[in-house]
């Protein structure tokens, strides 16, 4: 029984240490795999590189994937960042991208690592082009929870393909003004970012090619799907198997 128990056990732990199914993004110099992990977190792998954007969660669910040459932070929240999870996947050669207000709560030892980037500035790190945008609350009674300039959104290029990440925000302005966006990672969830609707106005003005919904519990994401109808081809990827 010790054994079987043993080995049951074994079994989940592989299973829950097993990446998704990546979807792939055709570009200019090969696919860009982008690999759902929880919530806000995802893996991008493009031309022999890893990214991971807002990783937390300790270093297991990130072995699948390995080491990340590039990681991106968008805000100080817990489900965005995460000191140990940080400092127990970034490696010598791994290089960190954040705000200010992140790079400011990072240990010592992690934030000789950082580079800081602001909202509407640009930086081109091991081929990928990354532009941080704003991300912030609009609703009165959600301002407490994202004010403009401390977080970024990024739109990285891979290749000639733009991808947005949105990071946690309402349907703002710079949001609805983006162009040319080929994958767009937009959020919804109640109080902290937005509604279903807010999410699909703003994709129907944006329109980017292709959308997930992500960083989504408890949103009704075919809603979403529904509300988007024929401006963009929508996405449903599980964000909370694990």
């Amino acid at each position: 029984m010790k054994t079987m128990t043993r080995f049951a056990f074994c079994l989940a732990l592989a299973g829950a240490l097993t990446a998704q199914a990546a979807d792939k993004i055709k570009t200019a110099k090969g696919d860009l795999e982008v690999h759902p992990v929880k919530h806000g977190t995802v893996v991008f792998k493009w031309n022999g590189k890893t990214v991971f954007v807002d990783p937390v969660g300790g270093a297991a669910p990130f072995k699948p994937y390995g080491v990340p040459d590039l990681v991106l932070v968008t805000d100080i929240h817990g489900d965005h960042f995460n000191k140990g999870t940080l400092e127990a996947i970034v490696k010598d050669k791994t290089v960190v991208i954040t705000p200010e207000a992140v790079a400011a709560l990072a240990p010592e030892g992690l934030k000789k690592r950082i580079t800081t980037l602001g909202n509407g500035k640009l930086m081109e790190k091991l081929g990928v082009k990354i532009e941080a945008v704003p991300m912030y609350n609009l609703t009165a009674a959600r301002l407490r929870f994202h004010n403009k300039g401390r977080g970024n959104g990024y739109v990285m290029t891979f290749g000639g393909k733009r991808v947005y990440v949105s990071g946690d925000t309402e349907d703002i302005p710079e949001m609805r003004a983006l162009k040319n966006i080929d994958a767009a990672f937009v959020c919804m969830n109640l109080p902290y970012t937005m509604t279903p609707e807010q999410a699909a106005d703003a994709v129907r003005e944006f329109k980017p090619k292709v959308v997930y919904p992500y960083h989504y519990r408890g949103s009704d994401t075919a809603q979403f799907k529904k509300l988007v109808g024929g401006a963009s081809e929508v996405r449903l990827r599980d964000w909370y198997k694990n």
